[in-house]
């Protein structure tokens, strides 16, 4: 049975709660009709492009390997041909001759190696130094490599941070040059994002337009490039469907006017990480679990009035049980049922999928809750930690980074229980993950945030702990999540768990870092609305 709708408290009863923008798109998904690409063409392109990756395998062109590979992921379509991937990397990494006294060529090698976790030494570019010591080049597209390539770093590397420092004055020196306009466009976006940590269905988009004005280019590669593109957007825009269908429905249970109506968006950051279009479950389960997370966050952060009406939530969330007693809030109860409800119901399906990690969704839920409340207490207690280090170690937890990566995990397939505990134990590469999301997100909406009650942010912390200004904070903070993507691709590289894992893992990163670059765009859909209309609204052109 429906639950009734009941109203949220008197005003007078709970302090005002902030008011978020609506959401820009409403029920736009559920009458949206894309116009699906014929499939039976698509495979006749997928095939064609597969030939040219296979023919390319006798080639002695080392140069010509790489851009085919560095093309096909750009463009979007490399899912379609890991196998054939991997081989041809795997025979371009043993290759006892496969060094190069070009630049341009050595950059892309060690990128697209690495990018693919091989360990490759940084020494390669030793031979390159010139005699003040700098690697560089007068060539804009091997700049932009050299830059891309030195990114994908650990601790340690001191050549590919000389590489970075002394390459980005040159790069932001060419920006006030007269440059053609889409290489000045890639400049840009390098100095903001470079390769390895773009959104790959973001990057996809924008490449398809890059690459048809290439003055050489291919033909068949595009071709299918477009029709993929169009076919896995109408696959989206049917989850979306589905999903406002859903949202809806959850809505007219129970009063959310509290919270941050951000269900496109969430899809949208969901397929960051899962976009191939086998995984259309494993996307819609992740979204409706990170809405929830949503709801959870606003409830605590902007709706919980005191620390006691929290810690009730908080224990109904943990006892999983609709029965609540008497000083249970009655606002409360159509949110926590729900909750509740709607984490059981992806138990259930994940239980008819033979799914060995259904429970797990539940567990999610709860430890989600827990950290938020967590941060209630820390609220209403005032409390200031001293050190960032201090701060990190108790705001990770509630960035919802372990949460997504473990919920995208037990999605997928049916994984080892031990990569499931492991992540549980917030290891290095969650806790990088973590840091890019927590203190990015710090960065871009601390002043917005301590307008109002709200816990204290790492940028307040970082500010007391050096008594210096929010800008100089910043910077710090900025270090912080440059040393939080050292640790990310060391633990890529290191390869410790199934590469799937560690791929989506990073994804994560890379949805964080995209959402949080120029400002908190969830909170403030409007800044990334062109964005998700590329993805979900225009198809590319064929």
């Amino acid at each position: 049975m429906a639950s009734p709708m009941i109203t949220l408290a008197p005003q007078s009863q709970c302090n005002q709660f902030r008011e978020y923008s609506p959401s820009p798109w409403g029920d736009f998904f559920l009458n949206h009709a894309t116009c699906t690409p014929s499939q039976e063409r698509a495979q006749v392109k997928e095939e064609n492009v597969r030939r040219i990756i296979l023919e390319s395998f006798a080639s002695s062109d080392l140069a010509q390997k790489l851009e085919l590979v560095d093309t096909l992921q750009r463009i979007g379509v490399d899912y379609h041909y890991k196998k054939e991937i991997n081989d041809l990397l795997y025979s371009i990494y043993n290759d006892e001759d496969g060094g190069s006294d070009d630049l341009y060529v050595t950059s892309l090698r060690f990128y697209l190696l690495r990018k693919h976790g091989y360990t490759v030494s940084a020494d390669v570019f030793e031979k390159f130094r010139d005699k003040q010591g700098n690697i560089s080049s007068d060539d804009v597209s091997c700049l932009l490599m050299l830059y891309d390539a030195a990114h994908v770093r650990t601790h340690g590397e001191e050549i590919l941070d000389d590489m970075i420092t002394f390459n980005k004055s040159r790069l932001q020196s060419l920006t006030m040059k007269n440059l053609e306009p889409e290489l000045a466009e890639e400049v840009r976006c390098t100095l903001e994002t470079p390769r390895f940590r773009r959104v790959e269905r973001v990057e996809a988009r924008l490449y398809i337009s890059v690459y048809e004005k290439k003055a050489v280019h291919d033909g068949t590669i595009l071709e299918f490039a477009k029709l993929d593109y169009n076919i896995l957007q109408a696959i989206y825009c049917d989850e979306l469907k589905e999903l406002t269908i859903w949202w809806k429905d959850l809505h007219s249970k129970t009063d959310l006017s509290f919270a941050r109506d951000r269900m496109v968006e969430i899809h949208f950051w969901i397929l960051g990480t899962i976009y191939e279009p086998y995984y259309s479950y494993s996307r819609i389960v992740v979204t409706k679990f990170t809405l929830l997370a949503s709801l959870l966050d606003d409830l605590y952060d902007n709706y919980c009035c005191t620390t006691e009406e929290s810690t009730i939530f908080n224990t109904a969330i943990e006892r999983w049980d609709e029965q609540t007693t008497e000083e249970f809030p009655a606002h409360l109860k159509p949110l926590l049922i729900g909750i509740l409800d709607t984490t059981n119901k992806i138990e259930e399906e994940l239980k008819l999928q033979k799914n060995r990690h259904a429970e797990v969704v539940k567990k999610l839920v709860i430890c989600t809750a827990k950290f938020y409340h967590a941060e209630v207490n820390w609220r209403d207690e005032h409390y200031v930690p001293a050190t960032v280090d201090e701060h990190l170690e108790k705001s990770l937890r509630s960035s919802v980074c372990m949460q997504i990566i473990i919920g995208v995990l037990i999605s997928l397939r049916d994984c080892r229980e031990d990569d499931v505990n492991w992540a549980f134990t917030f290891p290095k590469l969650i806790r990088g993950v973590s840091v890019v999301g927590r203190v990015g997100n710090d960065i871009v909406s601390d002043e917005r945030e301590q307008a109002s009650e709200h816990v204290v942010s790492t940028v307040q912390t970082c500010m007391k702990q050096y008594g210096i200004t929010a800008e100089q904070a910043n910077e710090k903070l900025r270090v912080i999540i440059e040393e939080a993507w050292m640790d990310i691709v060391q633990e890529y590289l290191d390869q410790k768990r199934p590469r799937e894992f560690l791929e989506k893992s990073v994804d994560v990163a890379r949805t964080m870092d995209f959402f949080y670059k120029r400002d908190d765009a969830y909170t403030l859909p409007l800044s990334i609305k062109d964005t998700i209309t590329l993805m979900y609204v225009n198809p590319c052109e064929l």
